[in-house]
C-alpha cells in the first residue's frame, strides 16, 4: 500500500454554550462542525487530509447537532457532512429557506434510518411498526434511542404523543449510541426482545444480526426511512469558495464504505488520522474523481498534488 503523509486533523471541544472567542471562525479557515458520530468524524478527517495539501486551512469543532446548525446560521461553522434528511428537517428547512446554507450533495448512497430488531424477532413475525404494540409486553414498552435531542428521539416522542402505531403508552430509553448498541448486543447474546433506532451506514450492519422494520406511515421518511446525508456549506463560505464547492459536490461514499470507516474508528478504535489515510491510500481512483476540476489555492490542478503524496 502506498502512503499519504499524515496530516493533523484534531477535533477540538467547544468550551462554551456556543463558541468561545478563540474558536470564532475566520474568513481564511474552513471550519467544520462535527458531532460525536464516527462516520462524520472520519469523513471530515478525509476531507481535511485532501484539502490541507491544496493550501486550505481547516479546523473542527466537536459540538452538538443543534449548535452546528446555529453555527452555520451565525457564520461560525462553514461545513457539516452529516445532515441526515428527512430526520433533521426541522433544523435544516428554516436555514435552507432563509438562505443561510446550501446543500451541496448527498454524500452517502444507500443511507437509511428506522427501527430495527434482531433477525430472530423479525423471523418470528415482528416485521413492521404495526407488530410492536401487539407484542408490547415482550419489549416492556421500550424503544432504545441514542440520545435525547437527537432527530430520531424527536420523531419517536412525536409518535408517542400522537399514539402512532399504538405507541402512546411506550417510552424511549434515550441513552447514548454506545449505550443503545450495548443493550442491543446484550439482548442479542441472550436472544431476548429489543427494538432500537438503527441506521446505515454504521458498523451495526456489519456485526449485528438485525433487520429493519417496515413503516407504511413513513415516520422516519419515505421508503422505510430512506435518507440523504447532505453536505452543508454556509452560503457565505460557498459563495467565496467555489473551488471547495466543486470538491464537495464530488465528495461521496457508499453506505458500505462509510460503515467500514465507522467500524474501524468507532468500534475498533483505530487512530482517526490512520483510518482516513488508509481509505485515501486504498482508493486512488476515487480520490482522483473527487478532485476532478478542483485546484490548489494557487490555481494548480489538485490531483497531481495528492498523487505525489500517495507515491511517497
Amino acid at each position: 500500500m502506498t502512503h499519504l503523509k499524515p496530516l493533523a486533523s484534531g477535533i477540538a471541544l467547544a468550551t462554551t454554550a456556543l463558541f468561545s472567542a478563540a474558536s470564532q471562525a475566520d474568513d481564511q479557515t474552513l471550519d467544520f462542525g462535527v458531532p460525536a458520530w464516527p462516520g462524520i468524524t472520519v469523513k471530515t478527517a478525509i476531507a481535511e487530509q485532501l484539502l490541507n495539501p491544496l493550501g486550505y486551512e481547516t479546523s473542527t469543532q466537536e459540538i452538538g447537532l443543534q449548535v452546528i446548525y446555529q453555527g452555520i446560521e451565525s457564520g461560525d461553522i462553514d461545513a457539516f457532512l452529516g445532515a441526515w434528511l428527512p430526520a433533521q428537517r426541522e433544523m435544516f428547512n428554516p436555514r435552507k429557506e432563509s438562505g443561510a446554507l446550501i446543500d451541496v450533495a448527498n454524500n452517502v448512497d444507500g443511507a437509511q434510518m428506522t427501527l430495527a430488531v434482531p433477525e430472530y424477532l423479525y423471523e418470528s413475525g415482528i416485521q413492521s411498526f404495526a407488530d410492536l404494540d401487539e407484542n408490547r409486553e415482550q419489549f416492556d414498552g421500550e424503544i432504545y434511542g441514542f440520545g435525547a435531542g437527537s432527530a430520531a428521539s424527536e420523531i419517536l416522542h412525536n409518535a408517542i404523543d400522537n399514539d402512532t402505531w399504538g405507541l402512546g403508552d411506550w417510552q424511549v430509553v434515550d441513552t447514548s449510541e454506545v449505550g443503545m448498541l450495548s443493550a442491543a448486543k446484550d439482548a442479542i447474546s441472550r436472544e431476548e426482545p429489543i427494538v432500537w433506532v438503527g441506521w446505515t451506514p454504521h458498523w451495526m450492519n456489519l456485526e449485528l444480526p438485525m433487520r429493519y422494520l417496515e413503516d407504511p406511515e413513513n415516520l422516519f421518511g419515505e421508503n422505510n426511512g430512506e435518507s440523504d446525508v447532505l453536505t452543508l456549506l454556509s452560503s457565505d463560505y460557498a459563495e467565496a469558495n467555489p473551488n471547495v464547492v466543486t470538491f464537495f459536490e464530488q465528495f461521496t461514499f457508499s453506505a458500505e464504505e462509510q460503515s467500514w470507516m465507522i467500524q474501524a474508528f468507532g468500534q475498533e478504535e483505530q487512530d482517526l488520522a490512520d483510518v482516513a489515510e488508509q481509505w485515501i491510500n486504498d482508493h486512488p481512483e476515487r480520490i482522483e474523481a473527487m478532485l476532478a476540476d478542483v485546484t490548489t489555492t494557487d490555481g494548480d490542478p489538485a490531483w497531481p498534488v495528492i498523487e505525489a503524496q500517495l507515491n511517497n
